[in-house]
């Protein structure tokens, strides 16, 4: 019965077009044969055989033979120096590359913050995150300049596979109109904190309204790659969903960078219903009108047009 029932779960995870025998063994790592005789109920799975089919298939041994509530998680690793936060980026590109990088694959963002695939490329704007992640995620506080982060720290480009990796599939971001505050809200803290310089201060603030203006040019109707959602009310949470019509993976912050990341069938079902209920009561900036898509724009370039002259006027002071 246990055994059938393992069997059953493996063939809901995988590819309907490949053979279980074969994700068996090479899961296992033992001959076609003797997958096929543990697939025919002639040989049982051990226990060490039934751990490694359940965390390879990611796979909730307690949900599926107690039929409880429990799920199945994998935790991305800690972050507490910039190694640390190079190899976040390589793991989570390689947990995202799971989904190939084509159209088949569609990603939703509930953008709490300016979505990290936007800064996370070699630019000024996404050196400086990583300078206030560090500040905020290590336990021995930079206690630095960024501009002598900028001379000491060396370039790091593994985030640029993310940002393609991005670029290649269907997105669906929900913003509101808080999204872009917090990165405001860094320039003006570490620049009153005399570690920004005015000038990087301005420059981030221009380059912030750039990425935004590149987002506007893509909000037109016949986009389907890319499509922005304004949601008036929905406290945003950086939840992110990716799947194609096989399989999905829900991405769950627990802190500031920190993932919880789910296969969960039901799970990641819930986040689908979940999310497309939001987009109903959202508004499409693709296809809305001039008058609504304006107003949503304008309103972010003021706000950071204020937090410009704010970093300006205080370092006349």
């Amino acid at each position: 019965m246990y055994q059938e029932k393992l069997i059953q779960e493996i063939q809901r995870k995988i590819d309907a077009t490949k053979s279980i025998i074969e994700a068996i063994a090479s899961a296992l790592d033992i001959s076609y044969d003797a997958a096929h005789r543990r697939i025919s109920m002639k040989s049982k799975f051990s226990i060490e055989e039934t751990v490694q089919l359940a965390n390879h298939f990611s796979l909730s041994l307690d949900k599926m033979f107690q039929h409880s509530d429990h799920v199945l998680v994998k935790r991305t690793t800690e972050i507490q120096s910039f190694n640390d936060l190079s190899n976040y980026l390589e793991n989570s590109f390689k947990s995202l590359t799971e989904f190939k990088p084509n159209l088949e694959t569609f990603l939703y963002y509930s953008a709490k913050d300016i979505p990290i695939f936007y800064t996370i490329n070699t630019g000024l704007l996404s050196r400086f995150k990583r300078y206030v992640w560090l500040n905020l995620l290590s336990p021995d506080e930079l206690e630095v300049s960024f501009e002598s982060f900028l001379s000491k720290t060396p370039m790091d480009n593994r985030g640029q596979k993310l940002n393609d990796y991005y670029s290649s599939i269907r997105v669906k971001e929900i913003w509101n109109d808080t999204t872009i505050n917090s990165t405001l809200q860094q320039i003006m803290y570490f620049s009153q904190a005399g570690l920004l310089t005015a000038d990087n201060g301005k420059i981030l603030c221009d380059q912030i309204k750039e990425l935004v203006f590149s987002l506007e040019k893509k909000c037109i109707p016949n986009n389907e790659q890319y499509q922005l959602y304004y949601h008036e009310l929905l406290i945003l949470n950086n939840n992110v969903l990716v799947g194609n019509k096989d399989r999905k993976a829900l991405f769950v912050p627990h802190t500031m960078l920190g993932y919880f990341i789910t296969n969960d069938t039901d799970s990641c079902q819930h986040a689908t219903n979940f999310y497309q209920h939001q987009l109903k009561n959202s508004r499409l900036l693709n296809t809305a009108g001039t008058r609504d898509k304006k107003m949503f724009f304008n309103k972010i370039y003021q706000k950071i047009e204020l937090y410009r002259a704010r970093v300006s006027s205080d370092n006349e002071i």
